[in-house]
């Protein structure tokens, strides 16, 4: 798949979760109006945190798209992990508000008061009827493109998933049996999930920006195929690190010092390929050694 096809899905993609979330935003305030449950309003403060991570993520990609330039060599992958971290702060931020509410409503001498349950759950049903239909999009998308924002907002939405089948749960039992209370329980585990989620988001988009290597299954995939690879006698100073969906590659390779530089060369390119070909948002840099040649005596890095 071309670079240009991707950039559409993964647009498509972006584009399609924020029409969703505005959808399910305006839904749900009407529902939260109607109802006063806190279920519902767990899951607003989701969807509208899905809105601000939706639009951000899409911003992302298309930021991320761009080709390097002069004061960006290396791309502008690192855009999404800056989304990221500021979204996993408004997230903490709405659970501790919907956690501390449904605790003051749980100790609470007063009954909670909800009203027109059946309109609630009509809401939370399209709400999970939408939600599905952009997971499924999402996960065609992610597992084409490989793009990791994609993905990682599908794993969101997925997610969200949990919290609408709660708000239809605790609106059931109030309508049914006038158990108002489980709507505040219903709402705290709501947040706990938000809080779950956002810490998630939070310490991946913090390790990116502080140049993580990469994860030790991919790690060894790109030394298993280095060390395979025709003409590569051996390898060392393999390094990594994550920025956005991309993974930068750097290596050193062992080849015969008696052949040509075309030879090493073509070598070299048709190894970055192979890696590529694996792991198709890998920027791959390879430096060639001569097997068996010693570090010069004034290398601080010897």
């Amino acid at each position: 798949m071309d670079e240009k096809t991707q950039k559409r899905l993964n647009l498509s993609a972006g584009i399609m979760s924020s029409s969703v979330a505005m959808i399910l935003v305006v839904a749900k305030l009407w529902a939260l109006g109607q109802t006063s449950a806190l279920s519902i309003a767990a899951t607003l403060a989701d969807s509208a945190l899905d809105l601000l991570m939706s639009l951000g993520g899409l911003a992302a990609i298309a930021y991320a798209a761009r080709p390097p330039d002069d004061d960006h060599a290396f791309g502008h992958t690192s855009a999404e992990d800056l989304a990221a971290l500021g979204q996993s702060v408004l997230i903490l931020v709405s659970a501790a508000v919907i956690a501390v509410a449904a605790t003051l409503r749980l100790l609470s001498d007063a009954p909670a008061e909800l009203a027109a349950e059946g309109q609630g759950i009509v809401v939370m049903i399209l709400s999970i009827v939408l939600t599905a239909g952009l997971v499924l999009w999402q996960a065609r998308v992610a597992r084409r493109t490989g793009n990791r924002v994609v993905a990682a907002d599908r794993l969101h939405y997925l997610g969200d998933l949990i919290p609408n089948v709660g708000a239809i749960i605790a609106l059931a039992a109030s309508g049914l049996f006038g158990l108002g209370r489980i709507d505040s329980v219903v709402a705290l585990g709501a947040a706990a999930l938000l809080a779950v989620g956002a810490i998630n988001i939070g310490r991946e988009a913090w390790n990116a920006l502080m140049d993580r290597s990469a994860d030790d299954e991919t790690i060894a995939g790109i030394g298993e195929i280095a060390a395979a690879h025709p003409g590569v006698e051996g390898y060392h100073d393999l390094k990594t690190r994550v920025a956005g969906s991309r993974i930068f590659v750097n290596l050193h390779i062992e080849l015969d010092g008696g052949q040509t530089l075309d030879e090493a060369h073509s070598i070299g390119a048709a190894l970055r390929r192979a890696i590529i070909a694996k792991y198709p948002r890998a920027d791959v840099l390879i430096h060639k050694d001569p097997v068996g040649v010693e570090p010069h005596p004034d290398d601080p890095r010897r």
